[in-house]
């Protein structure tokens, strides 16, 4: 008997029997099958999870045979297998849903081929119809498998591979306002990158094919094969290449050296251990990383390096690269195809030798040789925790796979999540510190800009400020400007009647892009062109309110000298395959003096010729209704701060705020992390927030025309989570609209749970889901310590 956790819905974990056309050695743990489902007999793909006598099944039950393996070596080992099961129970979600979340697509599918090799012309054979055949013919080809004759043949994504689709030319588009599918196509590469031609037809419709081909044709849109390997942001041509980070050689630095000699003391205690790399920005952390992958390799184990972004990941894979030109590195984000990322997880999990594994948090779940060291860099970045789909933080499932090879955990950063520097104080991470920045650069000046009075006429940017920028472009050095705000214009104001252009979907306010000509939400991709018909008045008068990006941009060109070259990052300047680090090049070449970007620019970049950071809005983000916002702006800001000032030359950072009381700001112009910390643990021990208390969000939404019925839901879970938390000491805070009360078309909702005890909050939760019929139109989900109360 054979346990099955499914891939698809209903991703639950029945028991099958072992078919009578292959015998029981035919199937292992860890191996995928195709399995019928339901009484028309739907071909699913599955896992084995656990084999079992047949004497534990309960009398008069039968059960449906197994009806083909899709690989003779399990692809998945008995230590994966444990990770999947203690993930879905630390997450009360299936293993079948946390496969079907961390396996690539290819894998999932089962529309695979037996092809027959059995004298003359090799037939195929479709999975559907062996289902179908006789008792005779399913024997006959049983045993053609086990002798050999039979290979699984998976063309799936073939075609998908050389179809890959993706935007050539950044907007405004050369495109007749009257051709909507062209139009339809383009914004839907601008909003998804790079995407297979099939998807792109499942999502718009077949009626856009003709519209991509015409697309193609002028030149708009590429249409082939990305080549296997590439960096997935600098496949658009040969003079776009990654570059590594600036360290000085590989000669480790006094700091730098006990860092690494702490950690191979770590290393030969032979069990688990997790350390936390507590360096300042400059610092040359990444030497320390690349000489203690060196030391590991060459003691038979593996590495695996993470970023929490693509562009940093492709800087680590560059520098790996570099450092060892002979040893296997693989590397594994969401930007590389289907097919990619599918031959990559094949190839890991058939391998034995030591190799380097870089990435994002995805990595994580590579199979791999025995693993000796996991690094993650930027540690205390949010992008390490997944809060969509299957939820689970990074740091989490490494220490886990770490805890399985008896390795080392190392976590990187200049600004540690306040949790982890609490565990240091607990003994339960050890910590190296360096305090020096590596070379000639030093830790710039800090200056606090009050811009209480700034009004709105004058733009985002103080007299002050722009002065500043204005003499440091003169003297030839360079600028970067930090407005976390992409778009033109944040919010649209309709003149005659005073309502904001809103999401209808989500009643959060639309960005007018100038480039595109479009109010756009951010949250769902909604866009509309403009102008735009207002929804109250039907007028047509708008006035943009505030300042993004793209509006900075155009500003800065107006203010600047003659000929000053200004370059954008953030998301909608870097939708195209490759511009990102086209952008990031010429910046660092000098091909430009000023950089204006998001907080994707704050880390990880070297620029030796910045001496002025700018932070245009230092509050964004510091009254948010989340216990971790000062935390958050305080990471960003000294993040932000370190662009400056990494070359000879001193740096200068100006922020600009209008709360300039708030007690973040009196650590942020030092980069005083160990002050910073000292009042924000206290805040949150007097207040009982993590780490002083288990922390989770109880998430629920419905369709918006659900109304009553919805409400008459959420009303029932609430009695039932407060009474089930006075028994189990469990305080529940709600239930409340969300912070993002409509997001996609449905309404949301949030309980706050707090405890001493994780098996109360996941039993509490139980009971709530419990409690929701399967089918119905509420969705539950639970968040574990959550990184985003929106």
């Amino acid at each position: 008997m054979l346990s099955i956790s499914l891939l698809s819905p209903p991703y639950t974990t029945l028991s099958y029997a072992v078919p009578f056309w292959l015998p029981e050695a035919e199937w292992k743990c860890g191996q995928r099958v195709v399995v019928p489902l339901g009484k028309g007999g739907m071909l699913r793909v599955g896992i084995v999870v656990g084999m079992e006598e047949d004497g534990l099944l309960k009398e008069g039950v039968e059960l449906k045979e197994c009806l083909w393996p899709l690989e003779r070596k399990p692809i998945l080992g008995t230590e994966y297998l444990t990770m999947i099961k203690q993930l879905a129970l630390r997450h009360m979600v299936t293993e079948g849903e946390v496969l079907s979340g961390i396996l690539p697509a290819g894998l999932r599918t089962s529309k695979v081929r037996l092809r027959v090799f059995n004298g003359g012309k090799p037939r195929t054979i479709a999975l559907r119809d062996i289902y179908k055949m006789s008792e005779v013919e399913k024997k006959q080809i049983g045993a053609l498998w086990q002798q050999g004759a039979v290979d699984i043949f998976d063309s799936s994504f073939d075609a998908e591979e050389q179809e890959q689709c993706s935007l050539l030319v950044d907007p405004p588009w050369a495109v007749r306002p009257s051709a909507k599918r062209q139009i339809e196509v383009l914004d839907y590469l601008h909003a998804q990158g790079v995407v297979s031609r099939t998807r792109l037809l499942q999502n718009l419709g077949k009626g856009v094919s003709a519209a991509l081909d015409t697309l193609a044709e002028r030149g708009l849109v590429r249409i082939g094969p990305h080549d296997e390997g590439e960096c997935a942001v600098c496949i658009e041509d040969e003079d776009s290449v990654c570059t590594p980070f600036s360290e000085n050689g590989f000669t480790l630095l006094p700091e730098q050296q006990n860092a690494y000699d702490q950690f191979i003391s770590l290393l030969d205690t032979e069990k688990a251990e997790t350390g936390l790399l507590y360096g300042i920005t400059g610092s040359g952390k990444t030497v320390v990383y690349l000489e203690l992958a060196a030391e590991v390799l060459n003691r038979g184990r593996s590495v695996m390096l993470l970023a929490p972004e693509v562009a940093l990941a492709c800087k680590l894979e560059k520098a790996i690269r570099e450092r060892f030109p002979e040893q296997d590195v693989f590397f594994y984000n969401g930007y590389q195809s289907p097919a990619e990322r599918e031959k990559t997880f094949r190839t890991l999990a058939e391998r034995k030798e030591p190799c380097i594994i870089v990435g994002t948090r995805s990595a994580l779940f590579l199979p791999s040789p025995p693993l000796g060291v996991i690094v993650l860099d930027e540690e205390h970045d949010t992008s390490f925790k997944q809060d969509e789909g299957l939820v689970y933080q990074a740091k989490e499932v490494a220490f886990f796979r770490i805890g399985q090879s008896k390795g080392l955990l190392v976590l990187g950063s200049a600004t540690p999540d306040v949790k982890t520097f609490y565990a240091v104080g607990q003994k339960a991470v050890s910590m190296s510190v360096m305090k020096e920045r590596a070379g000639e650069g030093r830790l710039p000046d800090v200056t606090l800009l009050n811009i209480k009075n700034l009004k709105r006429a004058d733009g985002i940017l103080a007299a002050e400020c722009k002065s500043l920028i204005k003499a440091t472009v003169e003297r030839g050095e360079q600028v970067v400007i930090l407005l976390n705000r992409r778009g033109y214009s944040p919010l649209m104001y309709c003149l005659d009647c005073g309502q904001v252009a809103r999401c209808p979907h989500c009643e959060i306010g639309l960005t007018y892009h100038k480039d595109r000509e479009r109010l756009v939400c951010h949250y769902c991709g909604h866009s509309v062109a403009y102008p735009v018909v207002c929804s109250k008045c039907k007028g047509l008068h708008y006035l943009p309110m505030g300042e993004g990006t793209e509006k900075l941009e155009e500003h800065l060109s107006e203010i600047l000298p003659s000929g000053t070259k200004i370059l954008r990052l953030d998301r909608d300047s870097t939708r195209r395959p490759g511009k990102m680090q086209r952008i990031l090049d010429a910046f660092a070449n000098e091909e430009a003096q000023v950089l204006v970007g998001t907080q994707m620019l704050s880390k990880g970049h070297h620029f030796p010729n910045v001496t002025l950071a700018v932070v245009a809005d230092g509050d964004l983000g510091l009254n948010l209704p989340d216990y971790r916002a000062a935390e958050r702006t305080f990471q960003l800001l000294v993040q932000a701060s370190g662009r400056a000032g990494r070359g000879e030359k001193r740096g200068r950072v100006l922020i600009q705020t209008r709360d300039p009381e708030h007690y973040c700001w009196q650590f942020v112009g030092s980069a005083d992390y160990d002050g910073f910390y000292a009042e924000e643990i206290e805040r949150r021990r007097k207040r009982k927030y993590p780490p002083f208390i288990k922390l989770a969000l109880i998430r629920a939404s419905f369709p918006m025309d659900w109304g009553g019925k919805g409400m008459e839901w959420i009303e029932s879970l609430s009695e039932l989570g407060r009474a089930f938390g006075r028994e189990h000491d469990v305080k529940v805070l709600g239930h409340t609209p969300s912070p993002l009360p409509l997001l996609r078309g449905r309404k949301r909702f949030q309980w706050t749970l707090k405890s001493d005890s994780w098996v109360s909050i996941r039993t509490l939760y139980y009971a709530m889901r419990k409690a929701v019929p399967r089918g119905s139109k509420l969705r539950l989900s639970l968040d574990i310590d959550p990184v985003n109360m929106l």
